[in-house]
Formats: C-alpha cells, structure tokens, sequence
C-alpha cells in the first residue's frame, strides 16, 4: 500500500512548509510519495522545497497551471494506491493518514473521501457541499445575502444543515483533502483543465458519483485546513468573476435542470 500525496501551490511558501513538515512527521511517511506542484511562485516557494525537502518531488512550473492541470501533472507520475490531493495551507496531524486508509477499508464503495476540517485558531470549518443548482449560485451572484440573511436555496447548497459528527455520503467534498483511490481515476480520469480553479473537484465528485463510487464525509480523520490562502492574494473581484466563470461552464458541461444536484450524463 501506498500513498500518493499531491500539492498545488502558489505563493505560500511558509504555510507550506509546515504542510511538509507534518508530512514527512508522519507515522505513516515511509508509504508515501509526495509531489509538489510549484505554479511558477515569486516567494521562493519552489527554492525552499528544494533546499528543506530534498526528499520531495517538486515540479516547478514556468507559468500558473491552476488547480486542475496541476493536479494532473503530478497524477501522471503517481505510483499509489491512494491519492491525497492536499491543499498547502493544511497541515495533515499523526494519525490523519491511517484513518484515512483504515476508513477506506472499512467503506469498499467509497471512491474519495473527505475530512473534518479545522481552522488555524482549531476552530471549526464546514467543508461539505450539496451539488449546486442555477438558483442558488444566480442568488449568489446578485449578491442576494447580503440582503437576506437566511435564503432556503443557498442554504441548501451549502449544506448548513450537515451533521458533521456523523460519517456518511454526501455530495462533494472540499478540495483541501480528497483521499481518492487509484482506481477511482482509472475508471473516471483525471481533473477537467477547462477549470482553472473552483467547481473541478465539484466536477470530478459528480463523475465519480455517476460511475457509481461514493464520496463520503468521516469526522475521525482530522486536519487543520487555514484556508483560502493562495486565493487571498488576488483580488475578490477577480476571484469572483473565476468563481462564476467555472460555475457557468460546470452548468454548460452538466446539462443541469431545475431540480437539485439533477444532471444529464454529459462527462
């Protein structure tokens, strides 16, 4: 058994190298691979991998690849039976991994799966999603919140209703950690590129739901998630307009009707 670990990064070269650090700390690193997709960072992210993480495989791009082509690039050379996409403002604690393996032992019908998730302070963060329909993400456009304070459809869609001491299905997990089976990929692929970033891992957990896999949610596996990070760099209005441009070619892609999380195949 072993475990492939996936970062993209861009411009948080501190945070991840704490990411690193809680890697290579862990029980279970000897059954790891670890790659680190460097998207062409000016903050000398890629230098220090190099110089701190000689053990490390670290692909430095000449040029912001996104999240999706990121991943992929490094999918290539995975060599795992397992398939940790992990974000580097996340930092993984000892036993992360193993309950990790052990969940997946437990559920054989599950293709990827999520975690609890905790802010830097060890707060609380909510990580999961229903898959979204038009309306909720139209309301959200129009910046309908900051009218209403409590709108049904959004609701919905951000799943705020969501047991989150509970492990179970669910629609989507977040990006920050997706333990994901090789054979997962094998039978749907990889991430779509059309995504630069945001709705790719919406996109790759409704592929994987169609063929059949289950995405769950396990409240025992357990990492610290600082979030948004290389996100905060650029500024909210761009951030944005990314935001609703993925939105809409996920839509073009899934043929969405009125209904909820309702899709016609179109993979």
């Amino acid at each position: 058994m072993k475990i492939s670990i996936v970062i993209v990064s861009w411009n948080v070269k501190d945070l991840l190298q704490k990411c690193l650090n809680s890697i290579i700390n862990n029980p279970l690193y000897e059954l790891t691979e670890t790659f680190v997709v460097d998207n062409a960072s000016k903050d000398g992210s890629a230098e220090m991998v190099k110089e701190k993480f000689p053990q490390i495989n670290l692909i430095a791009s000449d040029k912001n690849l996104g999240f999706a082509k990121g991943n992929n690039v490094a999918l290539k050379k995975c060599t795992g039976d397992y398939i940790l996409f992990l974000n580097p403002d996340t930092e993984i604690f000892t036993d992360t991994l193993q309950k990790s393996v052990e969940f997946m032992a437990q559920n054989p019908n599950c293709g990827i799966m999520g975690c609890k998730m905790l802010y830097g302070d060890k707060s609380f963060q909510p990580s999961v999603r229903r898959f979204p329909s038009l309306w909720p993400i139209f309301l959200m456009l129009i910046k309908a919140p900051k009218i209403f304070k409590k709108i049904k459809a959004i609701d919905r869609y951000m799943a705020t209703d969501f047991d989150y001491n509970k492990a179970q299905e669910v629609d989507q997990v977040m990006g920050a950690y997706m333990f994901v089976k090789k054979e997962v990929i094998d039978r749907v692929g990889a991430f779509d590129e059309r995504f630069f970033y945001w709705f790719e891992e919406v996109d790759f957990c409704l592929r994987v739901k169609k063929a059949g896999f289950k995405i769950m949610y396990d409240p025992k596996t357990i990492i610290i998630h600082h979030g948004g990070k290389s996100f905060a760099q650029q500024k909210t209005i761009n951030n944005q307009k990314i935001f609703f441009q993925s939105a809409f070619k996920y839509f073009m892609k899934n043929n969405f009707t009125k209904k909820y999380g309702e899709t016609k195949d179109n993979s």
